[in-house]
């Protein structure tokens, strides 16, 4: 018998269920999700009003992404791994026929993807294509983000990396953060299907790594002969990335904020951007305001600590 695929189903995108959200309050940016329901797996994009500045920083050994844009109209996270990458093409064409096909140089729309790997525990090849990409743009509202297993994160999991008959792997999903000083704004999504665990401010393991047997959980450094003895890794991996903030910075501070910021996620997820990893972040100016009180360095640290709300967020209630 056939897996299971989008050629032997007929899929039909679904609006995620009522829900756990984020409100916020960005101006120029909506957020569309769809599912397919049959997989689970879906789709997430971030619309921008307006053609906006993006820098991406990429780390892992199994990035899947397409559009590597200096500028950006939107950006589509998806599950299916690089089978999900079609749903990127939804996107853009959804876009293009809203422009009226228009098919000048400076009119086609840029559309950057990346993709999650969520196949593993799931018995079929259903993944985020064109319809569905095309759906999720025609959802995009302003103001509301869905949280946990919700579009791109509905089969995604963390603690792939504990040895797994001892420890298992739990479910996971997508988050946001929101915060605003002054006129400057920063929006945080993050969609976190990591082969590590994710920790809170305190250092504590709040998601993966988790005993079947007592429920206790503790970091991979400390069942390291455990691992040792078995090194027997799920397939979960990749965490996607998006911040958005309205300050305006030239390419070369995006470039670095960028790796400042994807560098201090590795306080929240451990381990991080490993062989098996292929984890993407995607920044982005949409270049409305100069505020000279918050700086390069201090919006990266800002940025990262609202993305740590965003990962936290991330967690199912279950």
């Amino acid at each position: 018998m056939s897996t299971v695929s989008n050629d032997s189903l007929t899929l039909v995108p679904q609006a995620p269920p009522e829900g756990p959200g984020l409100a916020f309050d960005f101006p120029g940016v909506e957020i569309g999700v769809a599912e397919y329901q049959e997989g689970p797996t879906g789709c997430t994009v971030i619309r921008f009003a307006q053609t906006a500045n993006l820098d991406i920083d990429r780390r892992g050994g199994a990035i899947g992404m397409v559009g590597d844009y200096g500028s950006v109209d939107a950006i589509c996270l998806a599950g299916g791994s690089i089978l999900g990458l079609e749903a990127s093409a939804g996107v853009t064409t959804a876009l293009s026929a809203s422009r009226g096909h228009d098919t000048g140089f400076d009119t086609l729309p840029l559309v950057s993807g990346a993709i999650i790997y969520d196949f593993g525990y799931r018995e079929n090849a259903i993944y985020p294509d064109k319809a569905l990409g095309e759906a999720t743009l025609a959802a995009a509202q302003p103001g509301w983000f869905p949280l946990g297993a919700r579009g791109a994160g509905m089969s995604a999991t963390v603690g792939n990396a504990a040895p797994l008959t001892v420890y298992g792997w739990e479910t996971s999903g997508q988050g946001a953060a929101f915060r605003q000083f002054g006129e400057t704004r920063i929006l945080a999504i993050s969609v976190v299907n990591a082969l590590g665990g994710i920790f809170d401010r305190s250092g504590r393991i709040v998601r993966g790594f988790r005993n079947r047997e007592t429920g206790e959980r503790k970091p991979m450094a400390d069942f390291m002969a455990d691992r040792l003895a078995e090194d027997g890794a799920g397939p979960g991996n990749t965490t996607l990335t998006v911040i958005v903030t309205n300050q305006k910075f030239d390419g070369f501070v995006r470039q670095q904020m960028s790796r400042q910021i994807h560098n201090a996620m590795g306080r929240m997820i451990r381990p991080f951007h490993t062989i098996y990893d292929g984890d993407v972040l995607f920044l982005v100016s949409t270049g409305e305001v100069e505020n000279p009180r918050v700086g390069p360095i201090t919006l990266g640290e800002m940025a990262a600590e609202t993305l740590w709300d965003a990962v936290l967020a991330a967690i199912p209630q279950d």
